[in-house]
């Protein structure tokens, strides 16, 4: 009889595999761990009067995969809706074989869906500019497990933000070298498709249509333990991922003016840009460096 730590070891490798106990057992996996055969799993498992003890093992095979169904289904629950539950578990399936669950916690399940969907996106598919229905539910994985990375993730709730009072009292002169500190919850996203709009009609229990290609900016954070997103233009999006990405404003600003097509209105637009950031809680402090 095998010892305690590799017999958990091989139940755990034979459960976990995506093709079922049968093919567990079968796998290199669990053969590195015990060498048996799954016509011999009986000398591990002890069948019961009614089952074998593969059948056991099966069992525990289709509950583990059922919590784990169940779990992306709630952190996806709108690219659920949109794909339909059928093929949303095709998909989940594949990407826990490619992605299996690593961590002791099932908050960090969906994190790699994303990412999964696109490497798996059928070429080919799409309008003259390529952008097509898997980029739409790209972009909606995209989204929910950005929701889902804000909600439990670290926040700043309780701790003091940068007000306008701090930004007024920062000499005019120094602007250029100061650099805005994102609050930690802070994510921008760059799409595709108006996801957000589509996600906001689901939640509600409407019906919405499937929307057309747009480019679509979000600041998305977390204020007083409530996800909030913001909808942003293009050049409104360059200047914040760049003040995020740690650049001075000087230099952030710059990049903002190569991407507007008009400079004076983005001199005109940056006070109240900076004063609706300020407000909506986008940053920590501001440092200055030193004289």
């Amino acid at each position: 009889m095998a010892d305690l730590d590799r017999l958990q070891r091989w139940v755990q490798t034979v459960i976990m595999n995506v093709g079922g106990a049968r093919a567990g057992v079968a796998s290199d996996a669990a053969r590195g761990v015990l060498a048996v055969e799954p016509e011999e799993v009986e000398r591990i498992v002890t069948p019961s009067r009614t089952l074998t003890g593969l059948e056991r093992l099966e069992i525990y095979h289709r509950a583990y995969y059922a919590r784990l169904l169940e779990c992306l289904r709630e952190e996806f629950p709108v690219l659920c809706h949109a794909a339909g539950e059928e093929a949303f578990d095709q998909f989940a399936l594949a990407y826990l074989q490619k992605y299996p669950s690593r961590s002791y916690t099932l908050n960090q399940l969906g994190a790699h869906f994303p990412r999964y969907l696109a490497e798996s996106r059928p070429a080919g598919e799409g309008d003259a500019d390529g952008v097509g229905w898997p980029d739409f539910l790209i972009d909606l994985a995209t989204l929910e497990q950005t929701y889902a990375e804000v909600f439990d993730g670290p926040g700043v709730e309780g701790r003091r933000l940068l007000d306008p009072e701090q930004l007024l009292a920062t000499p005019t002169e120094r602007w250029p070298d100061a650099r805005l500190v994102p609050v930690v919850c802070l994510r921008l996203l760059a799409l595709r498709f108006p996801v957000h709009k589509y996600v906001a009609a689901v939640r509600k229990k409407k019906e919405p249509a499937f929307p057309e290609p747009a480019e679509t900016y979000l600041a998305v954070t977390r204020r007083d333990y409530v996800v909030r997103r913001y909808e942003l233009a293009h050049v409104p999006y360059v200047l914040l991922g760049a003040l995020a990405a740690g650049q001075p404003v000087g230099e952030a600003v710059a990049r903002a003016a190569e991407a507007a097509p008009d400079v004076e209105a983005l001199a005109a637009d940056l006070p109240q840009w900076f004063r609706n950031w300020t407000a909506e809680g986008f940053f920590q402090a501001v440092e200055l460096p030193a004289l």
